[in-house]
């Protein structure tokens, strides 16, 4: 398209903000223009292209609207909400959820977010690429294709950003010369855990340079495409009495805080008097091995290295806890169907953003007393939660957790029992 083209396609409008959108962008009114770092209630003026004022200029502001304190914020497309007060953006994740429930019909009592700290993200995906000499690592800018390197960034673990520049001889070693590589970067308690995707073929010339700049950097283990290159050090982190060691670029909660946020709450709905309960959706156990320090459980997971490590965090605690059953199985194909739930007092359930629709229909009809449901999504919970309840449940209450603080994405748990 050409200059000319693009300026006719350009409309000037000034716009009040209605409300933010789902992805944490303001929108009109109408629903019909987007203004990224924008409030609701502000005027703000701008070339409108596809319906995205990508620009705004800020005639009225809110008084909710803050100095941003990254100095990245704005270039790095990582954060979406600095420019939003704290107290703002948690009673707005906390009106999505009670939002999503009453599109479905639902309400409950929903309790104030928990938000963790500033600097305690322990987990986080960089891009990177090769420089004629050296390597740059960091976040994409908003909406380009440019990385932005992140070193005072506001939401990562100190360990995390001191590590970052030891990785790049990892980049200069194994990047193609025009490709992107993905370092799924994890800070655990014996170093950094990274996992490298996109990167050259791994050879036994390749392996050697991997393996001397994982040493160079102190790593506790570098994965090559899943597979291990180097690992000095058992990447373990504690859950509860337990120390299971994470398998490559494994699931775990973004923040210490949000999965103590999380644990205590699955505690709560799972309740005192429960002697066995099933932990669905499993991954290495944030909730089974805490819960097995006074219970019985049975865990399942589709990832076989992330049951196996569960298992064998389990076996490793000493006697310390109550009886794991861990297995491996697809619960989106092959949900716990009634016979499988019976004698449990409790399941826990946490499924990816999908959510988890046949799984959801099986416990409807089950006579489980107590759920604890566990999401990153609040529509499918919502939708989830509407099948449990047309199944007799009573949805009691509902916990946001903000685990990746400035962002969009809200989190949750809540407490269903039996009617």
């Amino acid at each position: 398209m050409t200059d000319a083209a693009s300026d006719r396609s350009a409309t000037e409008l000034e716009i009040e903000i209605a409300r933010l959108g789902r992805h944490g962008d303001g929108v009109d009114a109408a629903g019909e223009v987007f203004a990224p770092l924008t409030l609701p209630g502000e005027t703000v003026r701008g070339a409108v292209v596809a319906g995205r004022m990508e620009t705004p200029e800020i005639r009225v502001a809110s008084p909710e609207r803050a100095t941003p304190p990254c100095p990245h914020f704005g270039t790095c497309g990582g954060c979406a909400l600095q420019h939003a007060s704290d107290a703002f953006v948690a009673d707005w994740k906390r009106e999505r959820v009670i939002e999503a429930l009453a599109a479905r019909g639902l309400s409950a009592e929903v309790r104030p977010t928990a938000t963790s700290p500033a600097g305690t993200r322990r987990r986080a995906t960089f891009s990177a690429r090769r420089t004629r000499s050296s390597a740059i690592i960091g976040f994409h800018e908003r909406r380009e294709a440019r990385l932005a390197e992140v070193p005072g960034c506001l939401l990562l673990a100190p360990e995390i950003l001191a590590g970052i520049e030891g990785l790049r001889a990892l980049v200069v070693a194994g990047a193609g010369r025009r490709g992107e590589m993905k370092l799924a970067v994890t800070a655990t308690e014996a170093g950094l855990d990274v996992d490298v995707r996109g990167g050259r073929k791994l050879d036994a010339g390749l392996r050697v340079d991997l393996a001397a700049a994982a040493g160079q950097a102190g790593l506790a283990r570098l994965s090559w495409e899943g597979e291990p290159v180097a690992a000095p050090h058992p990447p373990v982190v504690s859950m509860g009495l337990a120390r299971p060691v994470l398998p490559p670029a494994s699931f775990l909660q973004a923040t210490p805080e949000g999965e103590a946020a999380l644990a205590a709450a699955v505690d709560e709905a799972v309740g005192r008097k429960a002697n066995r309960a099933a932990d669905l959706f499993c991954g290495v156990g944030a909730f089974a091995l805490r819960l097995a320090e006074r219970m019985e459980v049975r865990a399942w997971d589709s990832d076989r290295a992330m049951v196996a490590s569960l298992t064998a965090a389990w076996r490793g605690a000493g006697g310390r806890l109550r009886r794991i059953d861990a297995e491996a199985r697809d619960l989106f194909r092959r949900p716990l169907l009634g016979p499988e739930l019976k004698g449990l007092d409790a399941v826990v359930i946490d499924p990816p953003r999908a959510g988890a629709r046949a799984q959801s229909e099986s416990l409807a009809g089950s006579a489980i007393p107590r759920i604890a449901a566990v999401s990153c999504n609040p529509e499918t919970f919502a939708r989830d939660a509407r099948i449990l309840v047309d199944g007799g449940y009573s949805l009691d209450w509902v916990l946001p957790v903000d685990q990746f603080r400035w962002s969009a994405h809200t989190e949750l748990a809540a407490a269903f029992s039996r009617r």
